[in-house]
């Protein structure tokens, strides 16, 4: 297997991701394991699941990457009334004052940049949802038989309030498993909180400079999907997702009295770049089973179905990553 191009470019990736880091600390304080595991599904060109109470700075975190990337940004803010055609973009007829013609014009949506940040996205209906799952999926929209290519690279960050589902439509398991992450943001610390409480009520403007640009952002994922992986390590997690399905004679006794439906393919696939991702922010030169567990729980955690006995007795698919863990190292 052919080694990654250099030590420079791991080198070129760790220089990167502590400039990002740096300017993401004037913004935001705290939340350390949550902007790594965004950034990790960025260099993955991976989209990710946000869940967490208001206030968490969900949204500021986003916005904030996407300027120091230099990437264009829209925020949707998903709601029951949100179309289809409110988000992918809409025709409208223009006419030619010489000529008098009148012409469909395709006017792009708000889909059409670089980082999305889906607000609330369980609120918007089926039909918007399995709109958003066509760019996410394919990275294309299509209006009247014409299909638009998005631009490059593109990601969707989505939130989700967990603790309000009234008038929410719980998003299908299809599009759940386009997301690489479910990333949970916690509240914050005592002394995170008080230092949050200080510099959002004083005068302080923080002034958030660009580090690297769309191109290069794309040449650090190349780089990243070059470094090599030991056989070793890809047996292992395969191994390990296969335990999650039920059906399988390996699985624990745990995953065949709580699970449904276990992870599919997909999930050995965000592990293992995943794993990759995070030895390159540590710059290292390729990963190992540590880095393959610390991506587990969000890859696995919206991938593990539970059925009616774990809900009734409070079993989360978190417990269930646990305890394959376990035997994972």
């Amino acid at each position: 297997m052919a080694q990654v191009s250099g030590i420079e470019s791991i080198r070129e990736i760790n220089k990167s991701v502590e400039k990002i880091y740096n300017e993401i600390a004037k913004v935001i304080i705290g939340q350390g394991p949550v902007i790594e595991q965004v950034l990790i599904s960025l260099f993955c060109n991976g989209h990710s699941l946000i869940i967490g109470v208001p206030g968490l700075a969900k949204t500021m975190l986003v916005n904030t990457i996407a300027q120091i990337v230099d990437l264009t940004f829209n925020r949707i803010q998903f709601t029951p009334d949100l179309m289809p055609s409110d988000i992918t973009g809409t025709e409208v007829i223009e006419e030619d004052r010489t000529t008098g013609k009148r012409n469909f014009r395709f006017v792009k949506g708000p889909l059409f940049a670089n980082v999305i940040l889906a607000d609330e996205i369980n609120r918007a209906p089926p039909k918007t949802q399995s709109a958003l799952l066509q760019a996410m999926q394919e990275y294309k929209v299509t209006y009247a038989g014409t299909t638009y290519l998005l631009p490059t690279p593109f990601f969707v960050l989505a939130t989700q309030n967990p603790i309000e589902q009234e008038g929410t439509y719980p998003l299908p398991e299809a599009q759940l498993d386009r997301f690489m992450f479910t990333i949970n943001i916690d509240y914050p610390e005592k002394t995170e909180e008080i230092e949050i409480v200080k510099t959002t009520t004083s005068a302080y403007q923080a002034d958030l400079k660009k580090v690297i640009g769309a191109e290069e952002f794309t040449n650090l994922q190349k780089i990243i999907r070059r470094m090599p992986v030991s056989d070793e390590i890809i047996d292992r997690t395969v191994e390990m997702v296969g335990q999650t399905r039920p059906e399988n004679n390996n699985a624990p006794e745990i995953v065949k009295k709580y699970v449904a439906w276990g992870a599919g393919p997909r999930a050995s696939q965000y592990l293992i770049l995943g794993a990759k991702a995070k030895a390159a922010l540590d710059g290292r030169f390729s990963p190992n089973l540590e880095d393959v567990r610390y991506v587990c729980h969000p890859v696995l955690r919206h991938r593990i179905i539970t059925n009616f006995a774990a809900e009734a007795e409070g079993v989360k698919s978190d417990h269930i990553i646990d305890e394959l863990l376990k035997n994972f190292l």
